[in-house]
This record gives C-alpha cells, sequence and structure tokens, in this order.
C-alpha cells in the first residue's frame, strides 16, 4: 500500500494536523469540531447550524458506506435526513460553494469524494 504524501500541515491549537496535497485529513482520526472550523476558516466558511447538519449528513454516510458521497447521493441523504428542502444542490452550494461534495467531504475529515474531479 502506498503512502499517503503530505503536502502541509494544519495548525489547530498545539497539534500541526496532516494534510494531503489536495487539503483532506490525512489520517480522519485526527478530525475534531476545531480541526473542522481552522478547514471551514481556510475556505472562507463561516460555520453555521446549517454547515453542521450537512457535514453530519456527510460523516453518517461515510460510516454506512465507507466513502464519501459525490454529489448525487449528498443531495438524497441530505433530502432523507433533513428534508427536501434541504435535499436539493441550491441549498448545498450556498453552503459549500464550488463543489458542495469536496468541500463538505473536507471539512467533514473525510477523503474526496471518488466521482469528483
Amino acid at each position: 500500500m502506498a503512502s499517503t504524501e503530505i503536502y502541509r500541515y494544519l495548525s489547530v491549537g498545539e497539534q500541526s494536523i496532516p494534510l494531503d496535497p489536495e487539503g483532506y485529513l490525512v489520517n480522519m482520526n485526527e478530525w475534531s469540531i476545531q480541526v473542522c472550523e481552522r478547514l471551514a476558516e481556510e475556505e472562507g466558511i463561516a460555520l453555521t447550524a446549517d454547515h453542521w447538519e450537512i457535514i453530519h449528513v456527510l460523516r453518517d454516510f461515510y460510516a454506512r458506506f465507507e466513502q464519501a458521497p459525490a454529489m448525487r447521493p449528498l443531495v438524497k441523504s441530505a433530502g432523507q435526513a433533513l428534508g427536501p428542502e434541504k435535499g436539493r444542490s441550491i441549498y448545498l452550494m450556498k453552503l459549500f460553494p464550488g463543489s458542495p461534495a469536496k468541500v463538505g467531504a473536507r471539512l467533514a475529515g473525510l477523503p474526496k469524494p471518488a466521482n469528483c474531479l
């Protein structure tokens, strides 16, 4: 098995958390609320209760399927967990601009979704 390349470290309090070249955690077990907040800060996102709902949906999806969801499964999972208004791609784009699946997975401490460029 190839080792994961470390690109840089994220400073969180006294800790230095290794990130891969795309900014995802090298070790998912190092995820915490504080790590999430620092990653969000880097993305220019001020986390709200709405963000946290989607982060929990992402982490729950990963716990069930052992992979981060791409956009369509994320939309479906958010709709099932939070209702149809929050299970819409436009809603997710407002929370996580660019690529909600990629940005959300990064903040949730998950690997990059397989079907995201």
